[in-house]
């Protein structure tokens, strides 16, 4: 029997991945849903010695050695994060990136990114697609599983710090999860992107008939059902990082951080919940930079295990939002408990929805056919 070593994959550009719907938010949420259970019973790897890294990071020196060596700007690296995941995705791939805030200056977004998609069983490439939206949508998914499973049902106000992409796409998850939702209150830093948020927010969700834009992190927080920084920033000074006290967080208030940020010593009290979107993922990190490792990896999961380490908490008071998600652990269990979650982003995420976006062009027919070869010239 003759061998077929033809490999054929697919190229999605960004519009190709909005045709086979990489911006379908409910769809997005119930997928991270879904690999959250897999994440639970560890049907999945990504990278590292606990198979839970975030990635391998290329970062640059502030004063290099070489005069054609790019320099440290705030969010300058490159970064691979890959991943395997099982159930019924049965794929793997690896999101590759470069990242600098100074590309805002010429237009382009903050980071750039792509994502090959593989068979699993040869590592033959099955689709190489535009990862921008992609990436955009499963982060702002994440929050949507959390509000799912953590807000309260009858919430009503959003507080968001950071009208970005990031803070579009947690809006449009929390109101996949949260229809209700009537009022949303906004700070951000200057006129413009607070105006393109406003615009996007009232052709998008024309049932929030309150905005509120604010000027203090204490308008932002108080009364709000779900609380949510997506800011950006420099790290390593954690008094620089925004804070949120409690003394503004409503009672039952969920609070979804996927950005940096800080807590005041109430909010650390035990009585908070502290959910966490994938644990290994913080021990990675965290066993990765000196300590403490929040100056380093400014989520707020990373804080939490200095406090473990500071012995401020136990570690058995982090919870983990897969188990709650596989109904191995409670959801909210009372209508006043305050609840946080970090996002700290994983691979697995992106090749999870990768994996659906991949399957819906090649059922419709979308992207262009490359040809890798018919028969390789070295076996």
């Amino acid at each position: 029997m003759s061998e077929n070593t033809k490999i054929d994959f697919i190229y999605l550009s960004e519009q190709d991945m909005i045709k086979a719907g990489v911006t379908d938010m409910p769809r997005c949420v119930d997928t991270m849903e879904d690999m959250f259970k897999l994440l639970y019973t560890g049907d999945y790897r990504m990278a590292g010695e606990n198979n839970d890294s975030h990635g391998a990071m290329v970062t640059f020196p502030e004063n290099p050695e070489f005069a054609t060596m790019p320099r440290h700007t705030p969010d300058r690296r490159l970064m691979a994060m890959p991943a395997y995941l099982g159930g019924d995705y049965q794929t793997c791939g690896v999101k590759w990136y470069g990242s600098n805030i100074a590309n805002r200056e010429k237009g382009l977004p903050r980071s750039i990114l792509m994502l090959i998609l593989n068979d699993v069983e040869t590592g033959a490439p099955l689709a190489y697609m535009s990862a921008n939206l992609l990436s955009a949508y499963r982060t702002g998914a994440v929050p949507g599983v959390g509000a799912r499973y953590l807000a309260r049902k009858d919430s009503k106000v959003i507080g968001l710090l950071g009208p970005g992409v990031m803070g579009k796409t947690s809006v449009a998850a929390f109101m996949a999860v949260c229809p209700d939702i009537d009022t949303i209150k906004i700070k951000g830093r200057g006129e413009k992107s607070l105006n393109d948020f406003t615009n996007w927010l009232s052709k998008t969700f024309p049932q929030i008939t309150n905005v509120k834009v604010v000027n203090s992190l204490e308008e932002v927080v108080k009364d709000a059902d779900i609380v949510t920084y997506c800011n950006s920033g420099e790290t390593g000074d954690i008094s620089s990082y925004p804070e949120i006290k409690r003394e503004w967080v409503k009672a039952g208030a969920f609070i979804s951080m996927p950005a940096y940020c800080r807590l005041d010593e109430e909010l650390e009290k035990p009585d908070v919940r502290k959910v966490l979107d994938n644990p290994g993922l913080y021990d990675a990190w965290f066993s990765e930079v000196p300590k403490p490792a929040h100056q380093y990896i400014p989520i707020i999961g990373v804080r939490f295990l200095d406090m473990v380490e500071e012995g401020l908490i136990e570690k058995s008071e982090l919870e983990d939002l897969g188990k709650i998600v596989s109904g191995a652990a409670p959801a909210r269990t009372n209508e006043d408990e305050i609840i946080i979650l970090s996002v700290g982003g994983l691979p697995v995420e992106d090749v999870a929805w990768a994996t659906k976006i991949y399957r819906n062009a090649l059922k419709n027919k979308i992207g262009v056919t490359l040809n890798l070869w018919d028969t390789p010239e070295l076996r």
